[in-house]
């Protein structure tokens, strides 16, 4: 890689005026560092050289009033290429370039342009037209100018535009979250309320449970004296009255049995029998102590009357 510095010694050297003459010096990528240590160097000739780029640095150079970069092997330029806003007369003949940046409409003091020899697109090749002499370099400069200016124009709406509808896009996200957030605070209400609705069923039932069981005490209260009162009396348990029954009812059998068996000892035949004969004199004596008493005498004379 060689530099200006190496082949002329320091570019204070090759300062004549405010003009500086790195042509021909063989230089592969500009010296920025001491060039702008130069803001006297207001006319740079870089021609014949074999640069294939200009770093981003060199937008820097806001001094500079003459550019000469022509005969070298560039591509394109920086991207912030407009900043030179002092630049008047830039020299690109026969290079590499097909387009210019958009940022070239703001080199608002330019008046003279040469892009000759240069395989530009066919748009911004018509624009420039040739530069043959002093008035056609001039209408170069001038047409190039209002032609990068419409093109930026172009790129502002379009980038306008892009914006609109990102903002379109994100007006339409943001709806729609809120859309979401404002059903999702309403599913959460809706379940709030019903689960409110369920515990305050729970707890009336509950309120009814614990008043049905509180009545329950008060009717047992209310029934208890009416039993000790005696008005109703309490019937006796099941169990209890079964057994009763069944008592009369062996006792009546045991009767009726006692009462056939004296009545057979008695009136048939079976009197003489000796079992009958005991019976008979059993009978006879309890009918005897019996009437001893006088109120049982008394009943069997009445029922010997009747």
């Amino acid at each position: 890689m060689t530099k200006a510095g190496s082949k002329g010694g320091n570019l204070r050297d090759k300062l004549d005026g405010n003009e500086l003459d790195l042509s021909l010096s063989d230089l592969n990528e500009v010296p920025v560092k001491e060039l702008a240590a130069l803001p006297k160097a207001t006319i740079l000739d870089l021609s014949c050289n074999k640069l294939t780029s200009l770093p981003a640095e060199f937008c820097g150079l806001t001094h500079l009033v003459k550019l000469d970069l022509s005969k070298n092997r560039l591509q394109q330029l920086p991207a912030d290429f407009g900043r030179l806003v002092n630049l008047q007369h830039l020299d690109l003949l026969h290079n590499k370039l097909v387009t210019l940046p958009v940022s070239f409409a703001q080199l608002k003091s330019l008046k003279w342009l040469d892009l000759k020899d240069n395989p530009l697109d066919p748009v911004l090749a018509k624009v420039a037209g040739d530069c043959l002499d002093e008035k056609q370099c001039k209408q170069c400069a001038n047409k190039v100018l209002q032609h990068m200016k419409a093109v930026q124009a172009d790129q502002e709406r379009e980038r306008q535009r892009r914006l609109e509808v990102e903002r379109e896009a994100e007006k339409k996200r943001e709806a729609k979250q809120r859309a979401k957030e404002a059903q999702e605070r309403e599913l959460r209400k809706r379940e709030k309320a019903e689960e409110k609705e369920r515990r305050r069923k729970e707890y009336d039932a509950l309120k009814a449970a614990k008043r049905e069981q509180e009545k329950k005490p008060k009717k047992e209260t209310n029934q208890a004296p009416k039993s000790k009162s005696g008005s109703r009396p309490r019937k006796p348990p099941p169990r209890k009255q079964a057994r009763s029954w069944a008592a009369l009812k062996l006792l009546l059998l045991l009767l009726l049995c006692v009462a056939g068996g004296l009545v057979a000892c008695r009136v048939t035949e079976l009197r003489r029998q000796p079992l009958c004969a005991s019976v008979n004199a059993i009978y006879d004596d309890a009918v005897r102590g019996l009437r001893s008493h006088d109120l049982l005498r008394w009943v069997l004379q009445a029922d010997s009357q009747q």
